[in-house]
């Protein structure tokens, strides 16, 4: 099994060289951007030149790009939402232009996947956050931009009624009124486990299915935990990729719990006990 690693462990803070040198030692070769400005200024040529720099000094590969959820992080704060299915045109066009300009960087970085959130989760949204009329506009505009660049727009698994595994399968495969340039699922598999069954959303998805975002929680909140810090059925969840034939990366998407190094640390163990699990090596613990 492949697997990369987001820098939204980094997410409250500016992106640098030195966090992408930690990450390659700790065995990870495969990186997801986080495009939020704050953190990693997508649309300032020299900031995407020097994380160029910094991934191939490190030996690393963009395997994708978040797209931006929110304008800025200043301080650890959280600026406006961005709403790629808001039902107003101004905000809507604003969430994607910025989606757009985090895809340019693949001019400059080449990357496979552009992950996409179509609205904003349910706990953070508000009237008019989520429109189905205005995800389906944002998803064909983002996607027909995307594949001259080589890249698929992967739309993700969040918790609101736009993008259950259901809705997000049938928006691809039947409501677009073109296939929207090959777009593809990502997986978030903790939002799938908040949401409902994790086997069954990976049955589910299982034919769109090209990226994954690997993380635990305690069932309550999406909390980005390391895995095996929560409640998540790690052992079924990977038989069952295993099972429907998965082969692209498990990207973990780790939230600022405890130090960096200290959650590489236990994610590399993680990694370990997922490699056993996949491969059912019974010389290797699946107990913590």
């Amino acid at each position: 099994m492949r697997y990369g690693i987001s820098t939204h462990l980094y997410h409250d803070r500016p992106l640098r060289p030195e966090h992408l040198a930690e990450l390659a030692e700790f065995g990870f070769r495969e990186i997801e951007l986080f495009a939020t400005r704050g953190h990693f200024d997508y649309d300032e040529p020299s900031a995407v030149e020097a994380i160029g720099r910094a991934l191939s000094d490190a030996g690393l590969s963009l395997h994708s790009m978040h797209a931006p959820m929110v304008e800025r992080i200043e301080n650890g704060r959280w600026g406006r939402l961005l709403s790629t299915a808001a039902a107003e045109e101004t905000a809507r066009q604003r969430a994607v232009a910025e989606c757009l300009a985090a895809l340019e960087v693949a001019r400059t970085i080449p990357f496979r996947f552009l992950v996409v959130h179509l609205g904003i989760p349910d706990v953070l949204s508000s009237a008019g956050d989520n429109s189905p009329a205005a995800a389906l506009r944002s998803l064909e505009e983002i996607a027909a931009a995307a594949s001259p660049l080589g890249v698929q727009v992967a739309v993700e698994v969040i918790p609101n009624a736009l993008s259950t595994p259901e809705q997000l399968v049938r928006l691809i495969e039947e409501d677009v009124d073109r296939p929207a340039a090959g777009a593809g699922i990502c997986l978030d598999m903790g939002h799938a486990a908040l949401m409902g069954d994790l086997a069954d959303a990976i049955d589910v998805v299982s034919g769109e299915l090209v990226t994954t975002h690997v993380h635990d929680n305690r069932g309550r909140r999406d909390d980005h935990l390391v895995p095996f810090d929560g409640r998540l059925d790690w052992a079924t969840g990977l038989m069952s990729l295993q099972k429907v034939g998965y082969e692209g990366a498990l990207v973990f998407e780790l939230g600022s719990t405890s130090t960096p190094r200290e959650s590489l640390e236990k994610t590399a163990a993680a990694r370990q006990r997922f490699d056993a699990i996949l491969q059912s090596d019974p010389c290797v613990s699946l107990e913590p």
